[in-house]
């Protein structure tokens, strides 16, 4: 799995469960001739509930070796435990994936990982199914310490109560943030599970590339709506081709060189983002200050910190004013979310210590 020396975007297809030999083949037939990097296939599908299909078990392991010997394609499927891990060495299985499920689960995630302690074998990880960056850090870490050295992750978006057009919310802030924090770790985006549906594939494939991922992994089915898992989600070979040609791939790094003469450069732009961003907390500071006093004014006149009533105004004209100036509902809520609980923050701070002080 060299995802880093590939060119982008790095492709990862198969259908969600190896159901026949024959649809294995035929899938992955199709599938090399389109340049896929690694061929993806279920054997052992975790199921919210049981009855549903679990998928083949360890016979789907030959058919994935089939498709090594005919298509030249590495071959990857997810691993939840010991046993599955020998199977899958045993096979000559490439490239190993941990399932959302299991990276949400870090004694699950230590058990595989000490499987592997000392073995050269690619890991990809997907996103926890809660969304907790931290847990998908530590998965990471674990086969991090196991020795393995050859680590991707998989987001593939996170499960809330919310209804949303997506199956699973992206939440693009938490990769961006893992991005930050690992930044040699290569990303890729696993758009099957985040859209549910395939009217979405090609945005949220498309976002993932403008968010400089390295890679995609789609779920591709001969025959995508008998699927006996995920069938809405899943969509031919044909299909998937379609969807890389009309991938906008952006340059990932730019010079001024790049930049025509008519626009300012790159530098010049990035400078005055310094310069708001440093007028911006010389205000913040401003405003927790005047919090501050309004702690001790409050204290002193024995009011209750909270007053909601005084909130809600603040929160009507905020997002009055941002609609106004262009900006959303939704980031002028967090925005003025954060800045309130700092304000609550010190409030009781202050609060705390002029008790003392009686």
């Amino acid at each position: 799995m060299d995802i880093k020396n590939s060119k982008r975007p790095y492709i990862i297809a198969g259908p969600c469960s190896a159901e026949t030999e024959t649809q294995v083949l035929k899938t992955a037939k199709l599938l090399s001739e389109n340049g896929v990097n690694v061929f993806r296939a279920g054997i052992w599908k975790p199921r919210t509930r049981p009855g549903n299909f679990e998928g083949v078990g360890s016979k789907g392991l030959k058919w994935l070796k089939r498709v090594k010997e005919e298509t030249g394609m590495q071959v990857t499927t997810e691993v939840a435990n010991t046993k599955h891990v020998y199977e899958a060495l045993k096979a000559g299985i490439d490239i190993l994936w941990i399932g959302a499920r299991t990276s949400a689960n870090p004694f699950a995630v230590q058990e595989i990982a000490d499987t592997l302690t000392g073995m050269d074998i690619p890991v990809m990880i997907k996103n926890p199914v809660n969304a907790d960056i931290d847990l998908w850090i530590g998965a990471v870490e674990r086969f991090q310490k196991a020795g393995i050295t050859n680590i991707a992750a998989i987001h593939r978006g996170f499960s809330t109560y919310t209804k949303s057009k997506y199956r699973n919310e992206p939440m693009w802030q938490i990769p961006v943030e893992l991005r930050r924090r690992m930044k040699d770790l290569p990303i890729i985006c696993d758009p099957s599970h985040i859209s549910g549906r395939r009217d979405l594939l090609q945005s949220v494939s498309q976002k993932a590339m403008d968010l400089n991922y390295e890679g995609l992994m789609i779920e591709t089915h001969i025959d995508p709506d008998n699927a006996l898992s995920d069938a809405k989600q899943q969509i031919t070979p044909e299909s998937l081709k379609i969807l890389i040609n009309h991938l906008i791939i952006r340059h990932r790094k730019s010079t001024d060189a790049d930049i025509p003469e008519s626009l300012e450069t790159m530098e010049e732009l990035r400078t005055k983002i310094d310069e708001y961003d440093n007028i911006i907390f010389e205000y913040l500071n401003k405003r927790m200050d005047v919090a501050k006093n309004i702690g001790i004014v409050k204290k002193k006149s024995n009011i209750t910190i909270l007053q909601t009533d005084r909130w809600n105004e603040i929160m009507e004209n905020a997002v009055k004013k941002g609609k106004e100036l262009g900006l959303s509902a939704k980031f002028v809520n967090k925005f003025f979310q954060a800045i309130h609980q700092e304000s609550i923050q010190q409030q009781t701070e202050i609060y705390n210590r002029l008790s003392k002080e009686q």
